[in-house]
């Protein structure tokens, strides 16, 4: 069992920061892809790289999302006007076979999930109280141990206003005042893995949560071993492979049904997977 003083740094970014506008983008059109599929179980993945006034987007997806819809969401998510092509393929073939007629294993993968460090759920709100107060790109990192130290890397802020935010800041944009956002960087989905996993303590295997379907057990196996460790206060570690219909945590086998289930009503409680992405598992 992983113990506190085993977690020595953390991070999280803002919502603004180019990775996670590119995971918020990826978000919203799983959302589409939700709302427009009659049963609710759509099979779709969006890879988004935006940056310098470009966007471009691929889509594998059983439902067909309007090149005008995405335009209008990279707009609207990226407060930027940016030239955006939209790519868009069916699912393979052989994969779709795969969730014909339930709910499957889409990957293979091995997880973790851990109690959230109180290292993290203190840089988690830290971050979202300055977020509030200037809705810009921005990172903190955390180091936990003594001496401890918050690093505050956040833009379009003078160093006063964060420092009347945070006080017990130990750094505060290090190399002086700067302009954020993706008209001077590049964002990616899936890039920002420890600011979505609560720390350093990623897991096993496996890739991003954003811009999936539940049937990837990337995103519903990652939400249920978190939500299954914040309850019984321990670790949990699962291992799947493609096409299983169940999946071994900690030598027991749990339906893929019921976790697609548990993340499913995990994501609608937090209010979609454009919101999922905006600060990962919290």
């Amino acid at each position: 069992m992983t113990k506190e003083r085993d977690i020595v740094i953390t991070e999280k970014v803002s919502p603004m920061h180019p990775d996670k506008v590119a995971d918020r983008i990826a978000g919203a059109l799983v959302d589409y892809c939700y709302a427009m599929d009659i049963h609710h179980a759509p099979k779709c993945a969006f890879e988004v790289l935006i940056g310098h006034g470009r966007c471009t987007i691929t889509g594998e997806t059983s439902v067909h999302v309007p090149t005008w819809f995405v335009k209008d969401t990279v707009r609207r998510i990226s407060k930027e006007r940016i030239r955006t092509k939209y790519i868009e393929v069916p699912q393979d073939k052989h994969l779709a076979a795969n969730q014909e007629k339930e709910f499957r294993c889409g990957d293979n993968g091995v997880f973790a999930g851990y109690p959230m460090p109180k290292v993290h759920s203190s840089a988690f709100a830290v971050c979202r109280h300055l977020y509030a107060k200037h809705p810009f790109d921005g990172k903190i990192v955390v180091k936990f141990g003594k001496p401890s130290e918050i690093t505050i890397c956040w833009s379009n802020t003078k160093k006063q206003e964060i420092k009347d935010i945070v006080p017990d800041a130990t750094k505060i944009n290090p190399i002086g005042e700067w302009t954020g956002g993706t008209s001077v960087d590049t964002g990616v989905t899936g890039r920002k893995l420890a600011s979505d996993f609560y720390g350093i303590m990623k897991p096993l295997g496996g890739g991003t949560m954003h811009g999936k379907d539940l049937s990837k057990a990337d995103c519903s196996v990652n939400i249920y071993l978190f939500l299954l460790a914040q309850q019984k206060h321990r670790e949990f570690r699962a291992i799947c492979s493609i096409g299983d219909k169940y999946v071994n945590i900690n030598g027991q086998l749990v339906k893929f049904d019921t976790i697609v289930k548990t993340a499913q009503k995990y994501i609608e409680s937090i209010g979609g997977f454009e919101k999922f992405a905006e600060w990962g598992l919290q």
